[in-house]
């Protein structure tokens, strides 16, 4: 178990980090980048256990107090000091509310808890506004230092138990298979869970303890075959990088791939460590000399403050200019390795090699000799600057969320208000729109139960930012309204997948059936459908998969309305809304903060109103008999641009759903469409 330094280590940080950032500049070749922070974690669970079994093996002892202040020493200078710039350049690019909730976030990273606040609001690492949080990646850097606090106890708790190696296999597999069985289980029921909580995570540093005892074992195999256990090694993460995507469950099996790959490519680097002389010839064909070669050598050095960089780097430009091209993006890259080669230089590498932060003399260890007995714990100073530095993150991020809060203007806290407002269904009961899991329908009612009519409406998100000015239509008429609403299931009979479950989305079609037949049993006059019609297409779809996605849709509304036709039903389909480029409460609440025009928001009609999926769309509706399209698209849309700002109210709370203020609006050209 050599301490020794290992280049082939250096170089897979490097594949680790260059997977990271190439996945969040958006390079698409890669689109399983995002795995580098599994390899990661492979990584520090094979170091962590090497240093301290040695430790352990030599001395008897633990020093647990130097292990934390090494860690500090090498992690916490670099962290603070990105997270104070992050938040001093943020207050120029970021609204005041936008700085409020992220320098919370920034408390929490400052203290390496980030992913428990991320739980707490359900941020998706893979979903579109994560793009706006500079202090997202800070999740991985929690899980591995609550790794370092609890690792080292685990190995002491398996040395007293009992002095040897044995147990102490023992002990970090069991850990290590109930952290994967866990993890498992809640990837497909709580990926958010699954994802962001240590405990759940800690299989995959499990993974690289346990190669640590597994390597003097390998070393015996003849050298040829440790290369191609390297070489497979590296394969598997080829894989992991080119074949997994945000749209699998993750982790999960899958993250088995870039764990396996990265386990197999370190214990290949320990085998050629131990390789006789009169096998050099297999060295120089192993993936270890790759690893060693200058430039990963370079990347890997920079690793960790390449990671600390490049996110904030790349969400800021983003939030400057949303459509950044290639050579923006080249740049934005070029701008983050500068950053992190000046961190590196001037803060990382002196706060390691300097006395500053260094652990005491006296020191918290536990003694493994015989006639120790008891643990013996001394008390010690080594952490005080660590924490010191640690509260001066929190103070800091804490006074700038004070700041940006006292900055919010009545203009700025009118667009908060107005993105948070409920519509009129989810103030009543936020059940009316039920949750992905759910497949019994929960029917809500709006209006006096003696109304002389009764109007259904139908469908998912989109159907529900209407039910405010349909349920105001409706009791200017004498009519009530019944509400049967899904999260992300539309009307259509079409199966699809659900991107939060990473799986089929097959509740959506039960609750669906359902829905349909409880309807058609109690004859409303009217049911009216909204969907998220375009939820099937994505833009890097080639003209062919576009034109056959909208047929299959096309198909499932059909159906759809054909079975209410064949009841006698009337239906009405209100054509969807526009999709934006941006999110219109941040875009807009950034722009009044630039001092500029809200319009800088506004998305061109021609990628915006999506009018080709309209016209498939009332194609269809003007198919089915006793069926009404209603299209209020010129509200938002003028011939060349749609609008997100309207007669000073937000018009919609994110890229495509209705602002409830703004949606009040629209009850009279609803009514007069409908009534």
């Amino acid at each position: 178990m050599a301490a020794s330094f290992r280049p082939d280590i250096q170089g897979l940080r490097a594949l680790a980090v260059g997977g990271v950032v190439a996945y969040h500049f958006g390079l698409t070749a890669l689109p399983g980048g995002f795995a580098g922070v599994d390899i990661f974690f492979v990584i520090s669970g094979w170091l962590i256990t090497t240093h301290l079994m040695q430790e352990i093996t030599e001395t008897g002892r633990l020093d647990l107090w130097r292990f934390y202040a090494r860690r500090a020493r090498r992690l916490l200078p670099a962290a603070i000091f990105v997270i104070l710039i992050t938040l001093a350049i943020g207050t120029f690019i970021m609204a005041p509310q936008e700085q409020a909730l992220y320098s919370r976030g920034a408390m929490y990273a400052a203290a390496y808890t980030i992913n428990l606040w991320l739980l707490r609001w359900s941020f998706d690492y893979f979903a579109a506004d994560a793009l706006s949080n500079p202090f997202i990646h800070f999740w991985s850097l929690s899980v591995e230092e609550q790794f370092y606090l609890v690792w080292p106890a685990l190995l002491v708790f398996a040395a007293w138990l009992h002095r040897g190696r044995r147990m102490t296999v023992v002990v970090i597999g069991t850990v290590g298979l109930a952290s994967f069985a866990a993890c498992l289980w809640l990837t497909s029921l709580s990926p958010a869970w699954a994802f962001y909580f240590s405990p759940l995570r800690a299989w995959e540093f499990a993974a690289g303890g346990l190669a640590t005892f597994a390597a003097p074992i390998l070393w015996r195999h003849q050298s040829w075959l440790r290369a191609a256990q390297g070489w497979l090694g590296l394969a598997l993460i080829a894989v992991a990088y080119l074949c997994l995507s945000e749209d699998l469950p993750f982790p999960g099996w899958y993250a088995l791939l870039p764990v396996a790959g990265s386990v197999l490519v370190l214990l290949n680097g320990a085998g050629e460590q131990g390789d006789a002389p009169a096998r050099t010839r297999w060295r120089a064909l192993a993936p270890a000399a790759m690893l060693s070669l200058p430039p990963l050598q370079w990347v890997g050095t920079l690793s960790y403050s390449l990671y600390l960089w490049h996110w904030p780097v790349i969400v800021y430009a983003t939030m400057l200019q949303p459509d950044l091209g290639v050579a923006q993006r080249i740049g934005c890259a070029v701008l983050a390795l500068a950053l992190a080669s000046a961190t590196y230089r001037l803060i990382e590498n002196p706060a390691r090699r300097g006395d500053w932060l260094a652990a005491t003399a006296r020191a918290f260890r536990f003694d493994a000799s015989p006639a120790a007995g008891p643990l013996r714990l001394f008390p010690g100073l080594a952490l005080a600057p660590a924490l010191v530095l640690t509260a001066a993150g929190v103070a800091a991020a804490y006074a700038n969320a004070h700041l940006a809060t006292r900055n919010i203007d009545p203009t700025q806290r009118g667009i908060e208000e107005a993105a948070e407002q409920p519509s009129i269904a989810r103030a009543v009961d936020k059940d009316c729109l039920l949750d992905f899991h759910t497949v019994e329908p929960k029917p809500c009612t709006f209006g006096p139960a003696d109304a002389a009519h009764t109007i259904v409406l139908f469908g998912d998100s989109h159907a529900d930012h209407w039910s405010t000015p349909l349920v105001e239509a409706a009791k200017r008429n004498d009519t009530k309204v019944i509400t049967y609403l899904k999260s992300s299931c539309r009307a259509s009979r079409l199966s699809t997948f659900n991107a939060v479950l990473k799986r089929d989305y097959t509740e959506c079609d039960a609750w669906r059936e359902q829905a349909i037949s409880d309807i058609i049993r109690s004859k409303p006059r009217l049911v009216v459908i909204s969907e998220f019609s375009i939820g099937n297409l994505t833009r890097d779809m080639s003209a062919a998969s576009r034109k056959a996605e909208i047929g299959r849709w096309q198909a499932g509304l059909r159906s759809t309305l054909e079975a209410f036709s064949q009841a006698g039903v009337e239906a009405a389909v209100i054509r969807d809304t526009p999709i934006g480029d941006s999110f219109a409460n941040a875009c807009v609440a950034r722009a009044l903060w630039w001092r500029e025009a809200p319009s800088l928001c506004d998305t061109p009609r021609a990628e915006a109103a999506n009018d080709d999926v309209a016209a498939a769309e009332r194609a269809v509706v003007k198919s089915i008999p006793d069926t009404l399209y209603v299209d209020l698209t010129d509200r938002f849309c003028g011939p060349t641009e749609c609008h997100v700002f309207i007669d000073g109210k937000l018009a919609f709370r994110d890229r495509h759903h209705l602002a409830t203020a703004f949606a009040e609006t629209l009850a009279g050209p609803l009514e007069k469409a409908l009534f």
